[in-house]
C-alpha cells in the first residue's frame, strides 16, 4: 500500500477524481521507440537548457530514453478506443484507461504490434497480501511565535534540526541554495502563498513550475497541506522565526499523490514517473519525494517485499533513471518501523536514491522510522534527518508547527544536500550522495536501522577539499558573455592561473571531441583575459588542460 508518511489528516474533501479512483487503468510499454521527428543531435527540441547544461556538466550523454515517445503509437492507443493519460519517455510507455475494461479494446491495443506488454495499473495477481500502512498517530502542534522564541542564530524553532547537521555552517558561508532547482512531488502545496513564511519565496519568483498530474492542471495550491509542511522545511524564511534548510533556491510543485478519499492506486506512481521527466526538462538539479508505495485498494496490485531490489517498481526505476540525468534523488524512507511490513518501500529501494529515515532533534532514531535492508541486501536507509518535531510553518498562519515522519527528515535533508552542492559545484549527483554518506556519524558501520547515520554538512566540506581558508587563491576561469551568440566574442576570464600553455578542448552532449585549440597564459595583451575560437552552435562540455591544473566548464553557443 502507498504510505504518504503523513501524521495527520488535512482538509478530507468528499468527490473523486475519476482518473484517481478508477479501475480500469492500466500500463501499456512499447517494445521500440523510434526517434520520429526528434534527434539525439538536437536536444533543445525535447529538453530545456538548464536541463542539458546538467548533463553536459556531468559528463552524461544524452540517449535514447530522453526522446519523447514516438507519437503515431499513442495516435494508435487511442484509435483502439483508449484514453491516454500519461506517458513516459524514461519507461517508454504509457498509462491508458480503457472505459468499463472494454475487452475488445484491451483486445485491440493487446494485438498492437509495438506493444509489449500490457497490464492492469498494479501488479498481477497473486501477490503478497495487503500491508496496512503505519501512519504516526500525531497531529502537528501549532505553536505560537512568542512560545518558540527567537534566536540569534536567526533559525528560531528550525535551530535544533538545522545544528544536528552543521547546516548552519554552509548558511553562514552564504550557501542558502541559490542557484539550484529543486522539484518537490507531494499532495498538495494548500496556502503557500498566502503563508508569511513563504513571502520571499513569491516575491523573488521562487516557484518556477506547478502542475497537478492527478487532475490535469496548474492547480497545486488547493486539497491538501502535506506539501506545505514539507516547503516550510526547505523554504521558509523567516529570520529569527523559523528558516528553511534551503532559503533561497528555486522551486517546481507537483502534485502528484491523490490522497482525498483515501485512494490506493498504482496510476499515483505513474504520475510520479511524468512529473519527474518534467522536473528533469525544466533543469530540477534535486528531487524531494514524501512518498512511499507499497500496497494499494486491490491486493492483486501490491507490491511485493521481493519488489523492493531497486529494480522493480516503475516509481524506483524512474528514479533511478532521474539519478542517471545527473539529478540528486531523495525520498523518505517511510513511516513503517513499528510493522507489520517494518521496512522502506519503492522508491526508496533505488540503488540511486539517498533514502533518509527519522531522528528526534538529538540524532536518535525514531521507532516509527522504516527498516532496511533492500530485498537484494543494500543498506537502507542512506542518512538520517530530524522527522520527529520537525519545525516547519503552521496551516493556515502564523505560527509553526511541530510535524513528525519521515516526510520530513527527507526534505530537511534535500535543502541541505543543495546547499552542499552550491559549495561544491564540481561534483555530480552520485558524489554528493557519497558525501553524505561519508560525512555521517555511522560512516564505518552502517546498519539496517539508521544506514550512514546522522550527515555533517561541516565534515562533508572537508571530505569534498574545500577550506576557506585557501579558497580565494584557487586559480579559477569563467567564461563571457553566457549564452554567446556567432556574433559575438567569447572571452575566458582567467582568475590566478599558472603561467603556462593551456589546450581547450569541446565537446559535444555525445562525448565526441569537436575542436581542440591552445593558448598561453599570461594573454599577451596583459589582460586577464583570452579570445576563444568558437565552434559551431550547440551545448558543449569545454576542458581546459595546462601543465599544472585541470578543469571543466559548459558552454552554450547559439546561432
Amino acid at each position: 500500500m502507498k504510505t504518504f508518511l503523513r501524521t495527520f489528516l488535512l482538509f478530507l474533501i468528499s468527490g473523486f477524481s475519476s482518473w484517481a479512483q478508477t479501475r480500469d487503468t492500466y500500463w501499456v510499454a512499447f517494445t521500440h521507440k523510434p526517434a520520429g521527428a526528434y534527434s539525439l543531435l538536437q536536444p533543445q527540441a525535447y529538453l530545456g537548457p538548464r536541463s542539458i547544461a546538467r548533463r553536459v556538466r556531468q559528463g552524461i550523454s544524452i540517449d535514447s530514453s530522453d526522446l519523447p515517445v514516438y507519437a503515431p503509437f499513442l495516435d494508435s492507443l487511442r484509435a483502439a478506443g483508449a484514453q491516454v493519460k500519461h506517458c513516459s519517455k524514461w519507461l517508454n510507455g504509457a498509462t491508458i484507461r480503457i472505459p468499463n475494461n472494454d475487452s475488445l479494446v484491451l483486445q485491440r491495443i493487446y494485438n498492437l504490434p509495438f506493444v509489449r506488454q500490457t497490464l492492469p495499473n498494479g501488479r498481477k495477481a497473486g501477490q503478497d497480501g495487503r500491508y496496512p500502512s503505519h501512519k504516526l498517530a500525531v497531529h502537528p502542534i501549532p505553536l505560537p511565535i512568542s512560545s518558540v522564541g527567537r534566536t540569534s542564530s536567526g533559525y528560531g524553532a528550525s535551530l535544533a534540526q538545522i545544528r544536528l547537521h552543521k547546516g548552519e555552517f554552509l548558511h553562514d558561508l552564504g550557501y542558502r541554495g541559490q542557484g539550484l532547482r529543486i522539484a518537490v512531488f507531494d499532495a498538495g502545496f494548500v496556502a503557500m502563498p498566502q503563508i508569511r513564511a513563504f513571502d520571499s519565496l513569491y516575491t523573488r519568483h521562487g516557484v518556477l513550475d506547478t502542475y497537478d498530474f492527478v487532475d490535469m492542471d496548474s492547480m497545486v495550491y488547493e486539497l491538501d497541506g502535506h506539501g506545505t509542511y514539507v516547503m516550510g522545511c526547505m523554504a521558509a524564511n523567516l529570520p529569527g522565526e523559523l528558516m528553511g534548510t534551503a532559503p533561497k533556491a528555486e522551486y517546481m510543485l507537483y502534485r502528484t499523490e491523490n490522497n482525498v478519499g483515501g485512494s490506493e492506486n498504482p496510476v499515483e506512481e505513474d504520475n510520479w514517473v511524468v512529473a519527474a521527466e518534467r522536473a528533469d526538462s525544466m533543469g530540477a538539479d534535486v528531487f524531494n519525494s514524501s512518498l512511499i508505495y507499497t500496497t494499494f485498494d486491490v491486493p492483486g496490485w501490491n507490491h511485493s517485499w521481493a519488489d523492493m531490489d531497486g529494480n522493480t517498481t516503475r516509481m524506483t526505476r524512474a528514479s533511478d533513471m532521474a539519478a542517471s540525468k545527473g539529478i540528486l534523488v531523495v525520498n523518505s524512507a517511510g513511516n513503517y518501523g513499528g510493522g507489520p511490513w517494518f521496512k522502506i518501500g519503492a522508491a526508496a529501494d533505488g540503488d540511486s536514491v539517498l533514502a533518509v529515515g527519522a531522528t528526534d532533534t538529538l540524532g536518535v532514531r525514531v521507532g516509527f522510522s522504516s527498516l532496511g535492508p533492500t530485498a537484494d541486501g543494500r543498506i537502507k536507509p542512506n542518512v538520517m534527518a530530524v522527522g520527529a518535531g520537525a519545525a516547519t510553518c503552521a496551516i493556515p498562519g502564523p505560527g509553526v508547527a511541530l510535524v513528525s515522519g519521515t516526510s520530513f527528515a527527507g526534505p530537511i535533508m534535500a535543502g541541505l544536500a543543495t546547499c552542499l552542492w552550491q559549495a561544491v559545484p564540481n561534483r555530480n549527483a552520485y558524489q554528493i550522495l557519497e558525501l553524505l554518506e561519508r560525512s555521517s556519524d555511522r560512516s564505518n558501520n552502517p546498519d539496517t536501522a539508521n544506514g550512514y547515520g546522522v550527515p555533517n554538512l561541516q565534515r562533508a566540506l572537508t571530505l569534498a577539499g574545500w577550506s576557506p581558508s585557501t579558497m580565494d587563491s584557487f586559480p579559477s576561469w569563467t567564461w563571457a558573455p553566457q549564452p554567446c551568440t556567432q556574433e559575438q566574442s567569447l572571452l575566458l576570464h582567467g582568475n590566478r592561473l599558472p603561467t603556462g600553455s593551456y589546450q581547450i578542448s569541446w565537446f559535444n552532449t555525445q562525448g565526441q571531441r569537436v575542436q581542440d585549440s591552445r593558448f598561453d597564459w599570461p594573454s599577451e595583451s596583459g589582460q586577464n583575459f583570452v579570445e576563444i575560437t568558437k565552434p559551431k552552435p550547440g551545448f558543449y562540455v569545454v576542458s581546459l588542460t595546462g601543465k599544472s591544473y585541470r578543469d571543466r566548464k559548459t558552454c552554450l553557443l547559439l546561432p
